[in-house]
């Protein structure tokens, strides 16, 4: 496991700690974009009191989280991101 350039990974699950006034929407982006998987969205409020959990079921080489608002002057603060990965594969066959 020296080089982890290569290794397939599943990506099972996004926990963040948040707070904002929006609808807040995420995504996960494989390189370039090829596959795309969009989580439930969330309702922000301005005091939050729990770190809400997206499950997903999304496996890549590697992913980029994607965060946005829905609207104008909607707004967030993101203090923490946990992404819960498992190695599912060192390479792709062939």
């Amino acid at each position: 496991m020296a080089n982890s350039e290569g290794f397939i990974n599943h990506y099972g699950a996004v926990r963040l700690r948040v707070k904002g006034s929006a609808t807040f929407r995420m995504r996960l982006l494989s390189l370039d974009e090829v596959k795309i998987k969009t989580l439930v969205p969330l309702t922000l409020v301005a005091l939050a009191y729990k770190e809400p959990t997206r499950v997903t079921n999304f496996t890549q080489q590697r992913a980029q989280l994607e965060l946005s608002t829905t609207a104008i002057n909607e707004y967030f603060e993101v203090t923490k991101i946990i992404v819960f990965t498992k190695l599912v594969a060192e390479n792709y066959p062939g």
